[in-house]
């Protein structure tokens, strides 16, 4: 097997088994900020989403599309398969969809040597409105009733903004943390 094929496979393998741990751990710890179904107001997988796909891209976009298409199946969602997959395809392509067009207007590299805070900030915002509005318009189309409103959709884009913010600030000091500190 070529390296580009075993890339491939490791970045959709990782990033599967990733999203999937922090939807779980997500669950657990911020279970009592669920707004309805398949809306939190703080949700750290969404921080996770963009990570990897800013990272590894499209095999990133693979691996949580088919995590997220297996959790909701057997999660909480109706075990019924379009729907399933429709939740899916969003939540990997949302963030990869967002990739894409910050990379291509706000001139970062592809490498991602010159993304700058300002620049992640955009690149959240974009994502969390995407993410949340093609959740949204996909919960209503599948005829979720408790979903598909305005109000999920304002609490689906704050809890995936939170989430961005708090895993990469998460990401951020830890490392700081593991970064040698200098002589004094």
């Amino acid at each position: 097997m070529n390296k580009i094929v075993s890339g491939f496979i490791a970045g959709t393998l990782v990033s599967a088994v990733a999203y999937t741990s922090l939807f779980y751990l997500n669950n657990w710890l911020t279970s009592h900020l669920a707004y309805g179904l398949g809306v939190s107001w703080i949700y750290l997988p969404a921080g996770l989403r963009l990570f990897l796909t800013l990272i590894f891209g499209l095999p990133a976009a693979l691996g949580i599309s088919v995590a997220s298409s297996l959790i909701s199946y057997f999660g909480e969602f109706p075990a019924e398969f379009t729907t399933c997959i429709g939740v899916g395809l969003i939540s990997g392509f949302a963030p990869y969809l967002a990739k894409i067009f910050v990379l291509s207007n706000l001139k970062i590299s592809s490498d991602l040597s010159n993304l700058s805070l300002p620049k992640l900030a955009i690149c959240t915002l974009i994502y969390s409105a995407l993410s949340a509005g093609l959740h949204q318009w996909w919960f209503s189309i599948r005829g979720l009733d408790e979903t598909g409103s305005l109000n999920h959709f304002m609490v689906m884009f704050i809890g995936d903004v939170l989430g961005t913010i708090l895993l990469v600030g998460l990401i951020k000091v830890t490392l700081d943390l593991l970064r040698p500190s200098k002589p004094a």
